[in-house]
């Protein structure tokens, strides 16, 4: 019985090989498994079985699309680096667009009429966005010379150039697939050869009758077939040979550019990063301690009924004293109330005051400085700060270091 011209000789060939599963030398031998599971790529498609054999592994050149995978990852890994280093670029930009961000409003915020706890809210957001901005830089810096260099240092160690153009390790399983797959084109362009003669033949033999004439070209036909059929299994053990090294070399590279692409993922994953959640947190705790009792008593106290104030009552008059001709006025001035401190005695500030004339200072809570005259019947001491800056605050907001 003869093969229908639309059935691919290929397909032959391999239900040949299952079905005899012929033993060779020196080859080694696959189980009923491998022969159910590893038939040639080019069993029979429901719509063009022609077009599937011609795409199929085993047909000569068709290697060319593994052959390709080495100078494809050599691309991939130019597109992964690019592609990391855009995002690079926008890791940056977003971080200096957050510290611009946080220099604007600054002064805008260290100068707003919030005060206490909201304004330390506030000012909280500012302080985060620097923060942020810093762990954004870092984000930057890590794709670039870490996981850009980890990448270009790999593709420089394993993709070797040669002299002409192309890679070394595309050039061996280039031509091991060649040498392995020589033979089997052969012997397929002379099976292709008998049978065009063969079928040239037959159609003859119906013109002319030519019986006998047509049996020897088909036993002709039918030995090559036979021996293309034995030497199927060398030519499917070289092939699948070669075709294991090209696919560990593949392995390799597909486990090194998933590590590659988990490392940037740590880099871009700040859920996890400590730094940020530290960030937040911050944030977090800085806007729950808005406390509106203690700022309303800060209030109260700074500007409001808490104020120190000398309240109206009974002074005795006294005669002013007489003094001497010649006198300074500063002696005058001595004389008063308050008596001048020399060396002045250090104290601490209870709470914050802020200066409402020119002759009053100025101070935040727990800052130091000098008192230099004792208080007054009004409730004011005179201080001098660092700097040499003098002027009165209210007794009561402070203590004696």
């Amino acid at each position: 019985m003869f093969w229908h011209e639309g059935v691919s000789q290929a397909q032959h060939n391999m239900k040949h090989y299952v079905t005899k599963n012929r033993k060779k030398p020196g080859l080694k031998q696959r189980g009923p498994n491998f022969q159910r599971e590893n038939r040639m790529s080019t069993l029979q498609s429901e719509n063009n079985p022609e077009d599937a054999n011609n795409r199929s592994f085993w047909m000569p050149g068709n290697y060319q699309r593994t052959v390709k995978r080495t100078e494809d990852a050599f691309q991939a890994c130019n597109d992964i680096v690019a592609c990391f280093q855009e995002r690079a670029r926008v890791e940056r930009q977003y971080a200096q667009q957050l510290s611009e961000w946080s220099n604007k409003w600054k002064p805008v915020v260290d100068s707003s009429p919030l005060y206490g706890s909201l304004l330390k809210a506030w000012q909280c957001f500012l302080s985060s966005a620097d923060r942020l901005a810093s762990l954004h830089a870092s984000i930057c810096r890590s794709l670039v010379s870490e996981d850009g260099d980890k990448v270009r240092t790999w593709q420089k160690d394993t993709f070797h150039k040669k002299l002409f153009g192309g890679f070394k390790e595309s050039h061996d399983i280039e031509t091991g697939f060649g040498r392995a797959q020589k033979p089997w084109a052969k012997r397929l362009k002379k099976l292709d050869k008998a049978r065009s003669s063969y079928h040239k033949k037959k159609i003859q033999e119906e013109r002319e009758l030519i019986q006998q004439e047509a049996e020897k070209v088909r036993a002709r036909y039918q030995k090559v077939l036979e021996e293309v059929n034995r030497y199927a299994p060398r030519y499917m053990e070289e092939m699948e040979s070669i075709f294991d090294q090209s696919q560990d070399e593949e392995r390799k590279r597909i486990v090194f550019l998933k590590q590659a692409f988990l490392s940037i993922h740590k880099h871009l994953d700040i859920t996890n990063n400590e730094s940020v959640r530290a960030v937040y947190n911050e944030l977090h705790n800085t806007l729950m301690a808005i406390d509106e009792q203690e700022d309303l008593r800060w209030w109260k106290n700074t500007y409001g009924p808490g104020m120190p104030t000398d309240w109206p009552h009974f002074q005795e008059w006294t005669p002013e004293k007489k003094v001497k001709k010649g006198k300074k006025e500063v002696e005058k001035k001595g004389s008063i109330e308050r008596s001048v401190m020399i060396g002045g005695v250090k104290v601490r500030a209870l709470y914050d005051y802020v200066g409402q004339e020119t002759d009053e200072l100025s101070f935040k809570a727990g800052e130091e400085f000098l008192k230099i005259e004792d208080e007054d019947d009004q409730g004011w001491c005179r201080g001098m700060k660092d700097g040499g800056w003098e002027g009165l605050y209210p007794a009561n907001y402070v203590e004696v270091v």
